[in-house]
């Protein structure tokens, strides 16, 4: 790893090969959410040739500060590639990097995040209380049958 003061910890390429240029295939609009990430902010974006909207989690370099960050970044895109096609985890896209940032695009869910929707709706009947839990088990066993055992981000739809 090479230390550079204006870029945090950095590797050549975090996703450990050469990607293309982002902005060649997607524009990037506002920013989604009512949080912002320890690395990262999720932008809506919208695929140039076709215009359907998804969301781009865009991830500075800067940020990435130890080993374990910029593994974190590695895990977090294979889990995503690994779990594609389950119904309640969200689609990548593609992943691409550039000089400072590497910008994860994944399936627009057109709900709020898990965390706001619980938080925005202050309670739960015991039957959408056992709904959601029933989804959150689910992911998990997918998870766990897929073989992926270490944490990783997982966005709910």
């Amino acid at each position: 790893m090479k230390r550079n003061a204006s870029a945090g910890l950095r590797t050549d390429f975090v996703i450990q090969r050469k990607t293309e240029n982002l902005m060649e295939f997607f524009s990037l609009g506002k920013k989604l959410g009512l949080r912002q990430g320890q690395f990262g902010t999720t932008f809506l974006c919208s695929e140039k040739a076709t215009g359907k909207e998804y969301a781009c989690k865009s991830i500075a370099k800067r940020k990435l500060l130890t080993d374990n960050d910029v593994e974190d970044v590695r895990r977090e895109i294979q889990i995503m590639h690994h779990a594609a096609g389950h119904p309640t985890i969200i689609s990548i896209k593609g992943a691409y990097e550039d000089a400072v940032v590497v910008h994860v695009v994944m399936e627009l869910c057109a709900v709020a995040e898990l965390f706001d929707r619980i938080i925005q709706r202050g309670h739960y009947t015991e039957r959408k209380a056992a709904e959601l839990t029933r989804t959150i088990v689910g992911v998990v066993e997918a998870c766990h049958s897929l073989g992926v055992m270490q944490h990783g981000e997982f966005s709910f739809c």
